[in-house]
């Protein structure tokens, strides 16, 4: 998390909030693939985690030949955060994302932790158009198993304004694992992940039906949850793999 980057080769602002914005890294014009991949950061959607510590990841993701998108997005407590606040928001920014002529149209959503939940909601219901796909790194996929297991202590509850009980209507409408995924989808767990356990991938997938786009899940060897961001990591070779696997469908 403390690892540092490069500078981002332009941010742009596109809105009121300082939320409103994202970081790109663009990769050298010889190597360029002609993808933008578009970053989700994680955090449990807390408002003291935010896009910075996924610039290594950023940077590398550009040196292997791919335009980045950092995105930031408003997160639990901050004006606009909250169920159904930064999903909107976000939507708003990866349009922004898709209208800059200077990044290339297809795309591919990355997600880590909070942002794994994101990049997949993201990827059902047909929310974003001609989207490749979405990877979702350690992810809050399945939001039943995540209160289930209380993951980061009851952080979905406070995203979502309440229990499963108190507020359903939001717990339905925000949980990917009760949509149909309408691009493909592939989930990365870290095998000594214990912040947000493989099983939550799993228990996602097992949703899925045949009216469903694909998913799949891997495991990496060795990783834990912050080690799948982290590019000196091997790890970053199954994310590279998988994002690799979307552009060729």
């Amino acid at each position: 998390m403390s690892r540092r980057a490069r500078q981002p080769d332009r941010t742009e602002v596109t809105g009121p909030e300082q939320t409103d914005v994202y970081d790109v890294y663009e990769p050298d014009p010889h190597r360029a693939r002609g993808v933008t991949v578009a970053l989700v950061h994680g955090g449990f959607w807390r408002e003291r985690y935010d896009r910075t510590h996924l610039g290594p990841l950023a940077e590398a993701l550009a040196r292997d030949g791919f335009h980045v998108a950092n995105l930031e997005y408003p997160r639990t407590g901050m004006p606009g955060g909250g169920w159904p606040g930064t999903a909107t928001a976000l939507l708003a920014t990866l349009a922004a994302v898709r209208a800059d002529t200077d990044l290339p149209d297809p795309l591919v959503l990355v997600g880590h932790s909070a942002g794994g939940h994101l990049v997949t909601w993201l990827a059902s219901e047909g929310r974003v158009p001609d989207l490749l796909g979405a990877v979702g790194l350690g992810p809050v996929a399945d939001l039943t198993t995540a209160d289930r297991l209380h993951l980061g202590d009851d952080a979905a509850r406070a995203f979502l304004g309440g229990t499963p009980d108190e507020v359903p209507d939001a717990w339905a409408a925000a949980d990917p694992a009760r949509q149909r995924s309408t691009a493909p989808v592939a989930l990365v767990s870290g095998e000594h992940d214990d912040v947000v356990p493989p099983e939550v991938a799993h228990a996602y997938a097992a949703t899925r039906t045949d009216d469903d786009a694909p998913a799949s899940t891997a495991t990496a060897r060795g990783a834990d949850h912050v080690d799948l961001v982290d590019p000196e990591h091997p790890a970053y070779l199954l994310v590279l793999a998988e994002v690799e696997e979307l552009t060729l469908h």
